[in-house]
């Protein structure tokens, strides 16, 4: 039996049977995870910075603090752009 070239070691026959007989399954690639789109705010993730609000909140806010003209005429200070999606929040002075 010229044809066989296993026959002087068994070994590596059953070691060939072996690995022919287990199942070869197929490597599928994953799709991307979709994330929900975040908004404009919430994707500024520095210069942020923690204020008291006249609410008796912490809201966490991203623009810089003004001082605005209030409804009665007296100057009030806010926060802009804060985390919540609000353009301005009044701070507790």
């Amino acid at each position: 039996m010229a044809g066989l070239q296993y026959e002087s070691d068994p070994m590596k026959a059953l070691t060939l049977a072996l690995l022919c007989s287990l199942s070869v399954s197929q490597v599928t690639p994953q799709r991307p995870v979709l994330r929900e789109p975040k908004l404009h705010t919430a994707q500024r993730s520095k210069g942020g910075r923690w204020y008291f609000a006249a609410t008796g909140h912490a809201v966490y806010c991203y623009g810089p603090v003004m001082t605005v003209p209030s409804a009665n005429g007296d100057l009030q200070r806010v926060a802009t752009l804060c985390r919540d999606g609000s353009a301005i929040v009044p701070l507790k002075d």
